[in-house]
């Protein structure tokens, strides 16, 4: 073996002992426990529907696997490497949302979102956000003088494409997530206050002007206000809401039971492997395993928050921040919304919720963050 080989052998076993052990164990955990609840959550319809009850769960565990792997890799190549691709990674994300409106993207429910390999479904909605981080943290770390007004313009251009093509698929939910990400990493990059809050005015005139000029479809436009007034129509666009609470309620303090439940058994909650899947740990494993699962979260936005504050440099403090709005505002809008205190929008759980590209996207966003805080710690030794 070279002097070289060796060097990088035990440059790679450092970097392994420098690794946050906690934020890995934890993501691990939640997407292992997703596996679960997603088998749980449909081994019964499945069957009644003549299918083999293990189908979602074997799918998902090998999205889970491969997930894994990707995590670790990208916890162990230095982030920095990563990092020198970051306009390409921005420009793929960018084709993939564009090419999958034409013909080639596979329409489903009068969604165009994926495309369809074979067996496999590709969303490149899902791996959007990542193109956003990269691209405006490399473009942020590029700039020698600070944001000004033509930054500004840049940045909110680099985040509004995409969050426009999302949208236009239509997926609403991670069109609003991007747009939550790239405000973020505005306040992350040092912008002046006064663009900040002129931002933040024109933001508001914005929402006002997108619910009454017909940009959004109806049903979106209905969704989002149902939860204003969920008694209004239970039976139409507030019947996703009523029906979440009801599941959530019957699972009192310690649920019904894996596998049991007739909210979840009988799909009584749309969506239940994917958006809703918080409804079937509420039902079946009440307040007891809906705590320990936020318990869980708010260990891994800890450790991603510490990964971000200890990053040696501002490609990967932004690149954390991005996933801390990604993964945090997420969490939080879809528990949220099968609990009536957010909009319903088309939002997975993350690394809960049935998807190999929302698992994929997720854990390699936390083995940036891994690599990121490896590299600073090991700065420090």
């Amino acid at each position: 073996m070279t002097q070289m080989a060796v060097r990088r052998r035990t440059s790679l076993v450092q970097r392994l002992f420098k690794v946050d052990l906690l934020l890995a164990v934890v993501a691990l955990g939640i997407g292992a426990f997703g596996v679960l609840m997603v088998y749980s959550a449909t081994k019964e319809q499945l069957i009644h529907a003549g299918i083999s009850g293990h189908y979602y769960f074997e799918r998902q565990a090998i999205y889970f696997l491969l997930g894994a792997v990707a995590m670790v890799v990208l916890a162990l190549v230095d982030y920095q490497r990563v990092a020198h691709f970051a306009y390409f990674i921005y420009g793929a994300s960018l084709l993939g949302l564009l090419a999958v409106l034409t013909p080639v993207g596979s329409s489903q429910l009068g969604s165009q979102r994926w495309f369809q390999l074979g067996p496999i479904q590709v969303q490149p909605s899902e791996f959007a956000p990542i193109g956003v981080i990269f691209g405006i943290a490399a473009y942020v770390a590029n700039r020698e003088d600070p944001i000004d007004l033509r930054g500004v313009i840049t940045i909110l251009l680099m985040g509004g494409i995409p969050m426009v093509l999302v949208i236009k698929q239509p997926d609403l939910g991670t069109g609003i997530v991007i747009g939550i990400i790239t405000a973020l990493l505005l306040v992350m990059a040092g912008v002046p206050a006064r663009y900040l809050l002129a931002l933040l005015v024109v933001g508001a005139l914005g929402v006002v002007a997108v619910l009454h000029i017909g940009f959004l479809k109806s049903y979106q436009l209905h969704r989002l206000l149902s939860f204003l007034n969920p008694k209004a129509d239970t039976s139409s666009f507030g019947y996703n809401l009523a029906q979440s609470k009801i599941a959530i309620g019957s699972g009192h303090i310690f649920g019904v039971g894996l596998f049991k439940g007739s909210q979840t058994t009988l799909a009584f909650v749309p969506e239940q492997q994917t958006d809703f899947i918080f409804t079937a740990i509420g039902e079946q494993l009440g307040f007891v395993g809906s705590a320990a699962l936020l318990a869980g979260y708010a260990i891994l936005i800890w450790r991603l928050w510490s990964a971000m504050r200890w990053a040696k440099d501002i490609t990967g403090t932004l690149i954390v921040a991005g996933a801390v709005a990604w993964i945090g505002y997420s969490i939080f809008q879809n528990v949220g919304m099968t609990i009536g205190i957010m909009p319903i929008t088309g939002i997975p759980l993350p690394l809960i919720s049935y998807g190999g590209s929302a698992m994929l996207a997720f854990l390699a966003m936390v083995g940036l963050a891994l690599n990121i805080g490896a590299q600073r710690a090991r700065s420090r030794s």
